[in-house]
């Protein structure tokens, strides 16, 4: 039994959904993220830097998102929602994991931070550039789902679900509306009883 220690519209969101698409069991704990508990000595013992969410599966303890993600489909995925290391489109596959979160996912979460930070003193011309490099990334995913179904190709997979976190970021942060190839992409991924089964446990918690 995995157990995610999660606050609503965190990246513990992707942990959820993933176990959903599996069926892997797990349960939830929510995690205060007033920013005295985040700085507590004891949220600290879980996150040395203080964010949302941490996992734990047995003796492993985990508290990156996107490590989450790889750690369960490595040790409880039994192959599913991931190409074999030996196929070609593993590497897309990767390369859309940590595109999520690394490139696009980190002009978003800035947008988040400092508004959080700084709420009264914004830089006008800092969030400005977040905005355009997130408009950048949501071009660029654009274009390579005009070829495609989903991300790794006809077959949903776990980048989907790492996008599909980071797609909801830039809702809530930029607003801009989706172009076509994503448009019709997030229709089919949101679609998905495993997507709305997570969302309906984030939202209730």
């Amino acid at each position: 039994m995995l157990t995610i220690h999660h606050a609503p519209g965190t990246r513990g969101f992707r942990v959820i959904w993933l176990c959903e698409e599996l069926g892997h069991p797990y349960r939830v704990e929510k995690v205060d993220f007033s920013a005295a508990y985040r700085a507590s000595p004891e949220w600290r013992r879980m996150n040395p830097v203080g964010k949302v969410p941490v996992m734990v599966d047995g003796e492993v303890t985990i508290f990156e998102s996107g490590a989450m993600v790889q750690h369960i489909l490595d040790h409880h995925g039994h192959g599913r929602l991931q190409p074999p290391r030996d196929d070609p489109g593993h590497a897309l596959f990767l390369q859309w994991c940590w595109f999520a979160e690394a490139t696009f996912g980190r002009a978003t979460g800035e947008l988040a931070n400092h508004k959080r930070a700084f709420a009264g003193a914004l830089k006008d011309d800092v969030m400005a550039e977040m905005r355009d490099r997130a408009r950048s990334c949501l071009a660029a995913l654009d274009q390579a789902l005009a070829t495609r179904t989903y991300l790794v190709g006809e077959t949903f997979t776990a980048a989907d679900v790492m996008m599909g976190y980071t797609l909801q970021s830039f809702d809530r942060h930029v607003g801009d509306p989706h172009p076509a190839h994503v448009a019709a992409w997030w229709q089919r991924v949101s679609a998905r009883g495993a997507y709305r089964r997570a969302l309906d446990i984030d939202r209730g918690l």
